[in-house]
């Protein structure tokens, strides 16, 4: 059982940058890592995600600003968010999921504010 901690949220100002970072308890090598965020009153969307082989893709909403990698060494996922928005604040989830698992952790809470 992959166990995954966010880490890394936090209070920002419009244009800010936040680094979140996802650790994980077990090797995340098979798995396709990815962030997910809900913000209040909404439904959890995905922002990002990164396969085992390194291809990534992202919402519409957060190209150009946010980057995702991982580094299977270290079982850590890492969400760079830079010219942050305040549509951004959210409470942001990490995800695994393969091919017979899903985990998902608790979440951290980023609040943009202008």
């Amino acid at each position: 059982q992959v166990q995954l901690v966010e880490s890394g949220g936090g209070l920002v100002h419009t244009g800010g940058s936040l680094r979140l970072s996802c650790a994980a308890s077990g090797s995340i090598f098979s798995f396709t890592m990815g962030w997910y965020r809900q913000a209040p009153g909404q439904q959890r969307e995905s922002v990002a995600f990164i396969t085992n082989g390194g291809s990534t893709n992202y919402a519409d909403s957060v190209k150009g600003r946010f980057t995702i990698s991982r580094d299977n060494a270290k079982n850590t996922v890492l969400l760079q968010m830079n010219s942050l928005k305040f549509e951004d604040t959210a409470v942001y989830y990490c995800n695994a999921v393969n091919w017979r698992e899903i985990h998902w952790g608790q979440g951290t809470q980023v609040t943009v504010s202008s």
